[in-house]
């Protein structure tokens, strides 16, 4: 009885709360640096390094020019859309879980969520970047227009004023 009436006292001492948790943290950081770094590079892994294994792999063909490949935006930005608009939908899971419970006011809330969704989805694809048949020479082939038009207008311009000068 004396022991569990004391163990009750440490258990109320804020500082002893403190140790415990200090306690736990260090148990937990020592058991995941034995078992990644430790275990995992010594016990699990063979290691017999040679330079075919360290050259890199690109599905069974060989190896030609630099990894550092530039990958076009469009890859990275149809991603970015998607996991913007997955996260978003996914909202609408819980909403329709308890919508009879919350009625009308629920249901336009969702509508107005659901219009500005709608008109990301819209701007997105007036962009253009839900495209990917076009390519960024199409693009630089418009710029390239707007360019020759400008300089024109230019040409046209300083034409006119040598003619007023003349």
């Amino acid at each position: 009885m004396f022991a569990a009436a004391t163990f009750q006292e440490l258990l109320g001492n804020t500082m002893f709360q403190y140790f415990l948790i200090f306690v736990f943290t260090a148990f937990g950081i020592v058991f995941v640096i034995l078992n990644v770094d430790v275990l995992g590079k010594f016990l699990f892994r063979p290691h017999m390094p040679d330079d075919l294994k360290l050259t890199t792999y690109e599905c069974g063909e060989p190896t030609i020019g630099s990894s550092w490949v530039q990958f076009d935006i469009r890859f990275y930005t149809v991603a970015l859309i998607f996991i913007i608009f997955d996260v978003e939908v996914v909202f609408l899971f819980p909403w329709a879980a308890v919508f009879s419970k919350f009625g009308a006011p629920a249901f336009w809330k969702m509508i107005i969520f659901a219009a500005v969704l709608g008109v990301g989805f819209v701007s997105a694809w007036k962009k253009g970047d839900l495209d990917w048949v076009t390519s960024t020479a199409a693009h630089d082939v418009a710029a390239q227009k707007e360019a020759r038009k400008l300089r024109a207008q230019e040409r046209a311009a300083e034409e006119l004023e040598r003619r007023k000068a003349a």
